[in-house]
């Protein structure tokens, strides 16, 4: 059996949901039950019934999902300990981080963790939070600031640290630039470009329940994943994108980030996430001094 397969089948066991499995373990559904069917082909039985509106698992699955997490479970923690182990010897911490968090939090996390630690060694991975909680089960990763996911695996340990606040990136050249602070009245019937709900789910979130908060619709003119596209697109005059305020740190020309009335909403988590039973002396050095330092780190966010 492939170690892969099995996770792709306990996702699918848990989920119940073939879209939902793969967008926890960041792949297609196509690609998904591909590989559970080769699974069953390599058991020589069923393991879930499938129909255009339901999942389930045979008796066989069943029994399989209960002995797949424990495998699963087994083997991760055989490698961590390998892996932790090289960690030691050679002073190294893999950090990965969502796009706003390496514009903001990380520089200053890493210069003043080098002042600590000047022995180890960073890398560092930037990407989604649907493509670190991967790398982090894989053991790819030792640390990573994420937004929460909303069904959060339950391999991974999860920490709030800060809520990053709200802005609006316009075109220099829009007649709402030269203002100190607006509302989401303010923004009534602009474009608006925001990030694909499966890629960025708490960032289209926070644009489309604003507007709903303030008891209108949001105008999307544009779809967009990554944060400094979407950023381009705003200097373009193509629309308006409510953004996080350490985006304001990848410089574009023709962008001005301007204040947004203070919402409740107006807010987006940012966690830290690591293995859930794994040891690390130089990961918990990294958690204790942010940890420590997380008020003056949350005062710029």
């Amino acid at each position: 059996m492939d170690l892969h397969h099995l996770r792709c089948f306990v996702a699918a066991a848990e989920e119940l949901h073939f879209g939902r499995a793969a967008q926890r373990l960041d792949m297609l559904p196509s690609a998904l039950g591909r590989f559970i069917r080769l699974l069953e082909e390599d058991l020589g039985t069923r393991l879930m019934t499938r129909t255009t509106r339901s999942v389930a698992l045979t008796d066989d699955g069943a029994v399989l999902l209960k002995e797949a997490r424990a495998l699963l479970t087994q083997a991760d923690a055989l490698a961590g300990r390998f892996r932790t182990g090289g960690r030691k010897r050679a002073a190294i911490i893999r950090v990965g981080a969502i796009d706003s968090a390496a514009a903001g939090l990380l520089p200053k996390l890493l210069h003043d963790f080098r002042q600590r630690r000047p022995d180890v060694s960073v890398q560092l991975v930037e990407d989604k939070t649907v493509r670190l909680l991967p790398r982090l089960l894989s053991g790819r990763l030792d640390l990573a600031l994420v937004r929460p996911p909303e069904r959060p695996d339950k391999r991974l340990e999860f920490a709030f640290l800060l809520h990053e606040t709200a802005v609006v990136a316009v075109a220099d050249r829009h007649p709402l630039s030269q203002r100190k602070r607006v509302t989401i009245a303010d923004l009534e019937n602009q474009p608006l470009i925001v990030p694909e709900r499966r890629s960025r789910p708490h960032s289209h979130d926070l644009t489309m329940k604003l507007f709903a908060e303030a008891g209108l619709e949001a105008r999307v003119a544009q779809i967009a994943d990554e944060k400094q596209t979407i950023v381009n697109l705003v200097s373009t005059g193509l629309g308006l994108a409510i953004v996080p305020r350490w985006t304001s740190r990848m410089a574009t020309r023709g962008v001005r980030f301007i204040r947004l009335a203070a919402s409740d909403m107006n807010k987006l988590p940012l966690a830290a996430a690591w293995t859930r039973g794994t040891r690390d002396p130089v990961r918990d050095d990294v958690l204790e001094m942010l940890k420590a330092d997380l008020p003056r780190y949350a005062r710029e966010a």
